[in-house]
């Protein structure tokens, strides 16, 4: 019954909110590669600047491919739900992919250099993040996309569903900007406080 349900219909100018939120999340993307090209020397991996990819991929996956994974449901409501069910979850676990790069990256690069892993507030955050966007995307397709679950079942966790994954979403965000933060406080600490360019790039994005 969940499956064939008619859609409702489709708020006045949904699609410029879509179109003007993609703009942005390219924006981001593009921002962050600038930063990262233009002061931090690019990103490459099994090299110095193997932790570039840290950063890129974060935003990439836990910012970017994750809000469209959550705009999947009002942009596509008149698409048959199986489709956008199993689009949902592809985008999810794409970014899922992503991150997890990301992280690998990370810590690669702090043993290579020596650097002691999960200390900071900001990688408390993101791997709690980065985990329970895990958890919640294995029980999100247990629920909804595999066969199993009943339908009560499925009406009583979809509630609990959105408001955690809207609630990963904003922790998502927060983990990336307490990592520029750091990533800045750790990089210019010397100039930060006096406006260079780099800070103030990596302040906008």
């Amino acid at each position: 019954a969940m499956d064939v349900a008619p859609p409702p219909s489709s708020p006045a100018g949904l699609s410029v909110y879509v179109a003007v939120s993609q703009l942005l999340g390219l924006t981001l993307l593009a921002t962050t590669g600038a930063w990262l090209g233009r002061y931090r020397g690019g990103v490459a991996w099994h090299s110095p600047l193997q932790f570039n990819a840290h950063p890129l991929c974060m935003v990439l996956g836990m910012v970017f491919l994750q809000g469209d994974a959550l705009l999947v449901y009002r942009v596509f409501r008149h698409e048959a739900k199986r489709s956008t069910k199993a689009l949902h979850a592809l985008l999810h676990g794409l970014a899922l992919l992503i991150a997890l790069v990301g992280i690998i990256a990370v810590f690669e690069s702090h043993r290579a250099k020596g650097i002691p892993d999960m200390y900071s507030l900001h990688s408390w955050c993101g791997m709690a993040t980065f985990v329970l966007y895990l958890l919640q995307w294995l029980l999100g397709c247990g629920f909804f996309l595999f066969p199993g679950a009943s339908f009560s079942l499925r009406g009583w966790y979809k509630p609990q569903h959105i408001f955690f994954g809207i609630s990963l979403f904003i922790l998502s965000i927060t983990s990336c900007l307490l990592g520029i933060t750091e990533m800045l406080l750790f990089k210019i600490s010397d100039s930060y406080s006096h406006f260079v360019p780099e800070g103030i790039l990596a302040n906008t994005l």
